[in-house]
């Protein structure tokens, strides 16, 4: 029968058999950090808000059984409700929500997102493009009314690895992210607008993410510059004490100070995989060494405390599905999914109280379009759609004839080719998924990809027609998208090595992989004549630099190319002088043409600012591009808290 047990297993549910309570309690070694049990059934869209009651334990499946066995069982289960109930009682962590009230707070066309809560719970601030442009919003529940505080003022505004927006500790100044980018450089800083109107001022320059303490008399706040370095002051005092900086390429976000301040949390992600990889830690005032409080190694973000000691925060599952809701007790740091349906968030804010949250609920679809290139920027208009079989897909490559792409069902991820109006399957696995996208050699007649399941990485092979497929290898830890090497026995690829992912060639004969950048580097792309890969330095910022290297991994020369985080795929077209990459805001991007031997760029797209590019191809020949295109709907919902 299963019973409920008060510390999850790495894929377990809330529920468990007794035999592995027991296994739990012998294995168990001091406090231990877990992950998250998978979703429950999604409950029917559109359904409206609603009271979310206790779980009940489920009762025993029908059948005959011995006297002695039934009496065994209902101690056991005697036992452990009555343990539950009181581990409820101590733990607010395993039931969040139970009682809440949730209330749909938007609900017009565009999206509202970023949303933010006033200390006291009574004004949400929040990103919309109801008006056509990215703005910042303000509303107070239950009036149904919303004001545009920056009235198309501002451009790029959307950052969707840190805290976009918050309020000043009276509540009278909306803060949000400001970016501008000019001949000088990208400056990065914290503007405010009034609530009850006029024109948007600096507020903290040079900052580009902070929290207040609740009572409103500290400061915790980081920079833009490498490795976000963060620092603490007091409200009545200029000077600012240094309490952290990560390693170039790393990034600390989301900070949040302890009800009781005796430290500041926050996220911190493994070098170049924002936000992929991302786990919270937490750090003294005074500084010192952080203190890593979980091991999710997924997409973390929004971290908020509803009570002195637990935190809730967002965070995706193992297999890459989520974001989802996770609640943590910071003393016993054993971290659980709130499972209401199967809503995945992109934001979370709270009260100072803890007492109401504010999330962004969002649904996804992605659009795969094609278009040939020409001498004048290309239009939605001028563009086709491709019609998938299998509803959506992602991570479009283009071969001879043909269209790869990755299909998402659940835990699992496939590969799918499109030729002609025929889609085939090459390969799928049961809770396995694709790391990066698949890549297609020379000839077009082999596929290399990666994949994870269950933590562990493997890099493949395959024909096209999804035969022969075999495994090169499973010893590396890889991220980013593999390559084809020129020479067609190998894949260029991504292994993290003490914390910084490094390009390696691996042999598809079996034999050693040999670093070939001994420096930070993701995502290479092969010339064709074999004599350049362009890949992926660290981030600074929101930003990442083109960097090159040849085959015999020197480095080589390469017009100085900066680019905003949010897509790293770049392509070079055929003769190995002119590159394609994605170049624009983070959340805004058009397709590019860049020639490598002049630095000069041409710009190959002109979508509108509701079209998101995510990736996308250049077909062989260098005459056609498929791009993908992720549609976002995002809604708020408000949500309170019972008192406890």
């Amino acid at each position: 029968m299963p019973v409920h047990r008060h510390v999850h297993e790495k894929r377990g549910s809330i529920y468990a058999f007794r035999s592995e309570l027991d296994e739990w309690a012998h294995s168990r070694h001091g406090s231990q950090v877990v992950d998250s049990a998978p979703a429950a059934e999604q409950p029917p869209e559109g359904a409206p808000p609603q009271t979310v009651n206790p779980a009940a334990v489920p009762p025993p499946p029908p059948g005959t059984r011995r006297l002695n066995v039934w009496t065994l069982a209902t101690g056991v289960l005697l036992l452990v409700s009555g343990f539950a109930a009181w581990q409820l009682g101590r733990d607010r962590s395993f039931a969040l929500l139970t009682g809440a009230r949730f209330q749909q707070l938007t609900d017009f066309a565009g999206n509202a997102h970023a949303a933010a809560l006033s200390r006291d719970g009574r004004l949400v601030s929040f990103l919309s493009d109801r008006a056509g442009q990215m703005d910042v919003w303000v509303t107070q529940p239950g009036t149904g009314k919303f004001y545009n505080l920056t009235q198309g003022s501002e451009k790029d505004i959307v950052n969707p690895s840190l805290r976009n927006l918050g309020f000043t500790p009276d509540g009278s100044l909306v803060t949000y992210w400001r970016r501008v980018v000019d001949p000088t450089g990208t400056h990065i800083s914290i503007w405010a607008a009034p609530v009850l109107g006029g024109p948007p001022r600096p507020h903290l320059e040079g900052v580009a993410e902070f929290d207040w303490t609740a009572d409103g008399a500290r400061l915790v706040y980081h920079t833009p510059g490498p490795g976000d370095p963060m620092f603490v002051r007091d409200k009545e005092q200029t000077a600012a004490r240094a309490i952290f900086t990560a390693p170039a390429g790393r990034h600390s976000h989301f900070p949040v100070w302890a009800p009781d301040q005796s430290f500041v949390y926050f996220v911190d992600s493994l070098e170049g995989a924002v936000p992929e990889r991302m786990d919270i830690w937490r750090i003294r005032p005074t500084g010192g060494t952080p203190e890593r409080i979980t091991h999710h190694d997924s997409r973390v973000t929004h971290p908020v405390f509803v009570d002195a000691r637990t935190l809730a925060y967002l965070a995706s599952d193992a297999d890459g599905s989520g974001p989802w809701l996770h609640t943590l007790d910071v003393k016993r740091r054993v971290p659980h999914r709130i499972r209401v349906g199967l809503e995945s968030y992109t934001s979370l804010a709270a009260s100072t109280d803890g007492r109401r949250l504010v999330a962004a609920l969002t649904r996804r679809q992605e659009t795969f379009w094609r278009f040939p290139i020409t001498d004048t920027p290309t239009t939605l208009s001028t563009a086709r759609r491709i019609p998938l079989t299998t509803g959506s897909g992602s991570a479009p490559r283009l071969g001879p004839g043909y269209l790869l792409y990755v299909s998402s069902k659940g835990e699992s991820d496939s590969i799918w080719k499109l030729q002609g109006e025929v889609a085939t399957e090459l390969w799928s696995a049961p809770g396995t998924r694709i790391i990066g996208p698949p890549a297609v050699d020379r000839d077009g007649r082999r596929i290399a990809f990666s994949t994870r399941r269950n933590r562990q990485t493997s890099l493949l092979v395959a024909n096209v027609d999804g035969t022969g497929t075999r495994i090169v290898t499973s010893s590396l830890d890889l991220q980013g998208a593999p390559a084809w090497a020129p020479e067609g026995q190998s894949i260029t690829i991504a292994s993290t090595v003490d914390g910084t992912p490094r390009l390696f060639n691996v042999p598809l004969d079996g034999s050693a992989p040999s670093p070939l950048v001994f420096e930070h580097s993701t995502d290479a792309a092969w010339s064709d004549d074999g004599a350049v890969a362009v890949y992926s330095g660290p981030d600074v910022g929101t930003t990442f630099p083109l960097k090159a290297v040849t085959a015999t991994g020197e480095a080589s020369s390469l017009p100085s190319v900066t680019l905003t985080r949010g897509a790293r795929h770049v392509a070079f077209l055929p003769g190995g002088r002119t590159l394609a990459v994605l170049r624009g805001e983070m959340g805004h991007k058009n397709l590019w043409l860049i020639d490598l031997t002049t630095g000069a760029g041409r710009q190959l797209t002109d979508f509108g600012p509701d079209f998101t590019v995510r990736d996308f191809d250049i077909s062989p020949d260098g005459r056609e591009v498929v791009v993908e295109q992720v549609q976002q709907q995002s809604d708020l919902v408000l949500i309170d808290l019972p008192r406890r």
